[in-house]
């Protein structure tokens, strides 16, 4: 199992422009990662012209110069109400990030991710302004918060 994380992965201004976004963008209902299981939380997908997505890939780029091997083919938000239960699912082949936007955290409150392996579950705290690496192959889930919104950005990198 390799998790990677980098913590204070954005300038604080970069980081906040970030939370603004998660905060004010429009969401759409249900991601579905999985064939047969229903939809859970709101996503809304950046677009290629969105400055968020230049901001996220070009310090993606500049931090893992694997990527450059490496094709872009999804970026979004994931949009969790609290105590909604997400299922786990994986990615596909290819590399996962997932960027913490939430301006705080408290253990009591929820909200990490969980990866399960070799038959245990283990969480990555979700740290304002953390970037966890993964391979998409890895099964894996959110959890919600207990009393706000959970905001991730989820990057999603396949090989060429």
């Amino acid at each position: 199992m390799e998790i990677n994380y980098e913590d204070n992965f954005l300038s604080q201004n970069e980081y906040e422009s970030v939370l603004d976004y998660c905060l004010h963008t429009e969401y759409t209902f249900g991601e579905i990662d999985d064939d047969g299981l229903p939809p859970v939380g709101m996503i809304r997908n950046i677009e290629k012209v969105e400055i968020i997505y230049d901001l996220l890939s070009e310090r993606l780029e500049e931090k893992c110069s694997f990527l450059k091997n490496m094709k872009l083919y999804r970026m979004y938000v994931n949009c969790f109400a609290p105590g909604e239960n997400p299922y786990f699912h994986t990615d596909g082949e290819g590399i996962t990030f997932l960027y913490y936007v939430n301006p705080d955290w408290n253990i009591q409150e929820g909200g990490e991710t969980q990866f399960y392996v070799d038959h245990n579950v283990y969480g990555v705290s979700p740290i304002p302004n953390r970037l966890v690496m993964f391979d998409g192959r890895m099964t894996h889930r959110a959890t919600s918060f207990r009393s706000r919104y959970r905001f991730t950005v989820a990057i999603k990198y396949a090989p060429q």
